[in-house]
């Protein structure tokens, strides 16, 4: 089958490409991202591969649909970016990769728990200028401390292991409840619960209508003082703005982002020669006990071979006029 890629990078083209040899499918590769302006490029195309931050509205793929598309065939799990409802009109199948590696996001949130807690960021920029005091690089330990896990999905119950492991007690919030996280001595509570009590704050659900904005300037002012909080979600599930004013009263005291609610125009491009005119993401860069890395929590190795295998499974399975499990439609 024809496959139009978009947003893609040399990772991409390396680890399909490996992959695609059993599968036998035509890719055209296309660096610009996916909206109403680019689907033309995909005229022709059975189906196309769009990633997390190409824009799959209702006029994208009323253009896709004129243009011959049949299937939307995601690398990614989240589907927040794409009209499942305009998909569905036109017949068109959506299908994600449910499940690629949850170490590697969960890896990178500890990680991003790890540095901020024992300022590593600072410590390292330090050494390398000769800079060897520990004033202002005072810590605490992370045994004892409570973690709020919201979302206790594949990712959220892997956090919530390894916390456990550091000797934390681990606070959870879920539509479910998982058991693997109840045998780890983790206790489920409400929202306002887990805001009140928790020391560090990590986010682990999708992107809804409900979640939007879950932290703002409300539950932010439940959090307990000096609370830390990780998103390596969705960045919409985080009001920038609330983040922000919470540091500069001292309420938050350290915040972990790999994900931004307005990153469609600045993460996985190199920008260093440009001027960034997101004024709200350059203030963010201006707090010493803040970290944001651009959505490279799931870049792994492991991470990339398994979302290339599922995204070319998907495909064949539904040229084969076969389903994967790992369609999804709207309502």
């Amino acid at each position: 089958m024809r496959i139009a890629f978009f947003s893609t990078k040399p990772y991409d083209r390396r680890f399909f490409d490996a992959l695609n040899e059993s599968h036998g499918h035509e890719i055209a590769y296309f660096e610009a991202h996916l909206a109403a302006e680019t689907a033309p490029l995909a005229e022709g195309f059975p189906a196309v591969c769009p990633f997390v931050n190409d824009t799959v509205d209702a006029a994208t793929i009323d253009l896709l649909a004129a243009g011959g598309t049949d299937l939307i065939a995601l690398r990614s799990a989240g589907y927040n970016h794409v009209d499942l409802d305009a998909a569905a009109r036109h017949g068109m199948t959506v299908a994600r990769v449910p499940a690629y590696s949850p170490h590697a996001v969960a890896e990178h949130t500890v990680g991003l728990i790890l540095a901020l807690e024992r300022k590593i960021h600072r410590a390292f920029n330090r050494v390398r200028e000769g800079n060897f005091a520990l004033e202002g690089l005072l810590g605490r330990d992370l045994n004892g401390k409570t973690v709020g896990v919201v979302g206790t999905g594949r990712i959220g119950a892997v956090v919530a292991r390894i916390m456990a492991g550091f000797g934390c007690q681990v606070l959870a919030n879920d539509r479910f409840t998982n058991a693997d996280v109840v045998s780890l001595g983790a206790r489920y509570v409400d929202l306002d619960t887990l805001f009140a009590e928790s020391d560090i704050i990590t986010l682990h659900c999708p992107l809804t209508p409900e979640t939007h904005h879950l932290v703002d300037a409300e539950s932010v002012a439940r959090m307990r003082d000096g609370v830390m909080i990780i998103n390596t979600s969705r960045g919409a599930l985080v009001e920038t703005q609330a983040v922000i004013d919470g540091m500069k009263s001292g309420k938050i005291g350290a915040v972990g982002l790999d994900v931004y609610e307005e990153e469609g125009d600045l993460f996985f491009e190199d920008l260093s020669n440009r001027v960034i005119v997101d004024d709200v993401f350059s203030r963010l860069l201006t707090f010493p006990t803040i970290i944001v890395t651009g959505h490279q929590a799931f870049f792994t190795t492991d991470a990339l071979e398994a979302i290339a295998r599922t995204t070319l499974e998907n495909v064949t399975l539904f040229e084969q006029g076969q389903t994967s499990g790992n369609e999804v439609v709207g309502g």
